[in-house]
């Protein structure tokens, strides 16, 4: 039996890669130091991987940053403005595309399919020719081989790579241009097959998406090109949903094996093992790889007994549903979570054993396993029946919820009065997004607290003193609308996850973001509640300090369901109702401690969308009740602002409408105002603040710079509706960026008052 992972976390178990990389980028180690760190990260993976009875490795499943750009840098995909001179695309291309320059914007990033992890967009000319420009993957698997494993690269599919790009005048067309993409794959493709490969898995989770008939034209054209250029077998790799109508499609390709996602799409097999010829080998995505909770292996192999009769165990795989990017390295390193809820839990090294426990149950009979399925099931039935679950009064208050508590008291228009006769805010009103930077400092401060060697007293003075030295510098720059900085917050949904029931949490449980980003998502195991205020102290006292207001800052309860590894045993639109009338407590106090300025941020609102569009009206709607359930318990004075990351907001803006927010931030500084092409056509009623400084690349605009972008966005937006604020938090910049880009931030928009009036 062939077990599988499709992928492998990149970061290490204690993400040694970001902390290299992050070195690298300080100039504190060469690229020889930082290959050779990435090697021993590869090499760790492969070895504990095949320790662990995985007989397909994958190989080229590592990225220095985001395997996106790895396959845009592959063909040659590097905008003019980057001065590539057309030969190996070195690191310092490779991270300019990434993060920027001082003087150049990076590519723009996205959020990859319906997760939270950003990937950096292709960018195509309208002439783009491709070219062979790195061999990674060939140079992976031959590093791999040196090493004595026999490895099955990892490619993002031609079609999905050019569905996933954009072309350098704004549109997305990259099908017309699969012609010229072609010849490099196959020459890769020859060149991993001379190298002794027998397998090559190619991932194009595009087909789970709705496609239109020239998109699955696409697909046949690319895959008859591929079998012709060489004898390697492909596994061609789905994953996040169901192949749906494309699967008859799919089953015409010439590829020797196939993916299917069995945790998200379980009713696709039914319908694959009816159609699927006997020769095409099955690579069954049992695992959940996007969670983390142990897997019931009994009910599993219920399910693939039957399949292995069907097809016989030389024609099936066995795999994670996904690459195991989206979830931690290793549960063992933990030390902090109890016996019980350990339990319950299964990180990527803990889903490979359960994968060999599967291969074993069935290839050598379920005694073969009794041992691991006896603990397995004794572990779901605690879980179903622990008093650490269910909550009685939870359940009574989601069953209490009426209409009237999702609606504001009046529309925006009485509202939008009210505010302006509170709040007195010049036109273009200047802003930042929330969080200003965690400097060393800060996080020093924050370990002594947690370790116990700083008291609370000595912790909160410290806090006091860096929140008045922010209200202080924002005073004297000119913001209109002010913030508290948020240094006392570790991170914007663990923050209040710690301080909500029906959370747990990990210390090593981090996940790659983008980059050297990682982030901690907490683990909802049980009904949420709020015992007490979570944020009204500190931002009560950062009012204090000012007259100017104050904004409170809030996670929204659609991005603290989209950020947690949520419970599988309710639906997660109940999760999420639990979730806002916490929430809502919370803005509730807020205002009635003097509050006026209460931001709400979704900043995953897009990223929860469902792929396929026959399933997004109704999660649409829960998304939308459950922002306005948290929200709308405030008087008509209290200006309701929420912030949304990176997205394609045409296919949500009648959505972003019906939060009706007051206020609506959004990142568009790397697209250059090209979001803001949804709001030409759709009125949006309220306010916005489309991003003018991306936070996430090490530069500084300058003022003439972001004068240009806000005039730009006045072309799609009346500038009486217009915001000005960076893309983004600023907490993972530094003070040396974010303090002169602030002020230009400042000085642009009073410059555009001025051409504007």
């Amino acid at each position: 039996m062939i077990v599988s992972t499709l992928g492998f976390p990149r970061i290490g178990p204690r993400r040694e890669l970001k902390h290299s990389l992050e070195r690298y980028w300080a100039g504190e180690i060469d690229q020889a130091a930082l290959q050779e760190d990435a090697l021993a990260l590869r090499a760790a993976a492969w070895a504990r991987q095949h320790g662990l009875g995985v007989t397909h490795l994958p190989s080229n499943d590592f990225s220095l940053y985001d395997h996106v750009l790895d396959t845009a840098a592959m063909v040659g995909a590097i905008p003019e403005r980057y001065g590539w001179d057309g030969g190996p695309v070195g690191l310092d291309t490779y991270f300019a595309l990434a993060r920027g320059t001082a003087g150049l914007p990076a590519l723009e990033m996205t959020k990859w399919f319906d997760t939270n992890y950003h990937y950096l967009v292709p960018e195509l000319a309208p002439d783009q020719e491709f070219t062979l420009a790195t061999t990674k993957p060939l140079d992976e698997y031959l590093e791999a081989k040196s090493l004595g494993f026999q490895t099955r690269p990892v490619l993002l599919g031609p079609v999905t790579f050019l569905l996933l790009a954009k072309s350098s005048n704004g549109h997305s067309d990259g099908i017309r241009m699969l012609a010229g993409l072609l010849p490099v794959y196959a020459e890769l493709l020859r060149r991993l097959e001379a190298a002794g490969a027998d397998w090559v898995q190619i991932d194009e989770p595009c087909l789970v998406l709705d496609l239109d008939d020239r998109a699955r034209s696409a697909f046949r054209l690319a895959y008859a090109a591929l079998a012709e250029a060489s004898a390697v077998k492909l596994l061609l790799t789905t994953y996040f949903g169901a192949l749906g109508a494309n699967l008859d499609t799919t089953l015409e390709l010439p590829v020797a094996g196939l993916h299917l996602d069995l945790a998200r799409a379980p009713g696709q097999l039914a319908d694959v093992l009816e159609k699927a010829p006997a020769e095409l080998a099955l690579s069954l995505g049992i695992i959940d790889g996007r969670n983390v909770w142990r897997t019931d292996l009994t009910a599993a192999l219920t399910r693939l007994e039957p399949v292995l009769q069907k097809r016989g165990d030389e024609g099936l795989m066995l795999g994670p549903s996904c690459s195991l990017l989206p979830v931690p390295v290793d549960l063992a390193i933990e030390t902090g979570i109890d016996d019980e809820l350990r339990s319950w839990l299964a990180f990527a090294i803990q889903k490979i054993e359960e994968l060999a426990i599967l291969g074993r149950g069935l290839t050598d009979g379920r005694e073969a396993v009794a041992e691991e399925l006896a603990r397995s099931d004794a572990a779901a039935a605690a879980r179903r029946s622990s008093p650490r679950i269910h909550s009685d009064a939870g359940t009574a208050r989601l069953k209490a919820v009426t209409p009237e508590q999702t609606k504001r008291p009046n529309p925006y228009p009485v509202r939008r009065e009210a505010q302006q006769a509170t709040l007195a805010l010049p036109s273009l009103p200047t802003t930042t997004i929330g969080s200003l930077p965690q400097t060393a400092e800060i996080r020093s401060a924050r370990a002594a607290f947690t370790s116990g060697k700083a008291t609370v007293e000595e912790y909160e003075s410290f806090l006091r003193n860096e929140t008045e030295h922010a209200v202080r510098w924002q005073e004297e720059i000119g913001l209109d609308v002010l913030v508290h900085g948020e240094f006392e917050r570790n991170d914007m949904v663990q923050y209040f996850a710690e301080q909500l029931d029906g959370y747990a949490f990990t210390q090593a449980g981090w996940v790659q973001s983008y980059g050297s980003r990682c982030v901690r998502p907490p683990i909802i195991l049980g009904d949420i509640s709020r015992p007490k205020p979570m944020t009204v102290a500190w931002a009560s006292y950062a009012q204090s300090l000012t007259d100017r207001p104050m904004k409170g800052m809030l996670t929204g309860p659609v991005t603290m369901l989209q950020w947690s590894f949520v419970r599988d045993d309710l639906p997660r639109e109940t999760v999420c109702r639990q979730l806002a009338l916490a929430l809502r407590d919370e803005v509730r106090d807020l205002e009635a401690a003097g509050i006026r300025v209460i931001q709400i941020d979704e900043p995953a609102l897009r990223e929860g969308l469902p792929l396929r569009a026959a399933d997004r009206p109704d999660y649409l709607a829960w998304a939308v009740e459950c922002f306005r359930l948290a929200s709308s318990g405030v008087a008509d004075e209290t200006q309701i602002h929420t912030h949304m990351c990176y997205s394609d907001f045409n296919d949500i803006i009648e959505a972003i409408g019906a939060l009706d927010a007051d206020v609506i931030s959004v990142e568009s500084a790397r697209s250059h105002m090209e979001l803001l092409d949804a709001f030409e056509t759709y009125h949006y009623p309220n306010q916005i603040g489309p991003g003018v400084y991306d936070i996430h690349s090490p530069r500084v605009p300058t003022a003439e710079e972001m004068r240009d972008l806000i005039l730009e966005a006045a072309k799609r937006i009346p500038a009486n509706q217009l915001w000005v604020n960076p893309d983004c938090g600023l907490k993972t910049r530094s003070w040396y960026e974010v303090k002169p880009a602030v002020a230009n931030l400042v000085e642009a928009a009073a410059e555009a008052r001025t051409q504007l009036a």
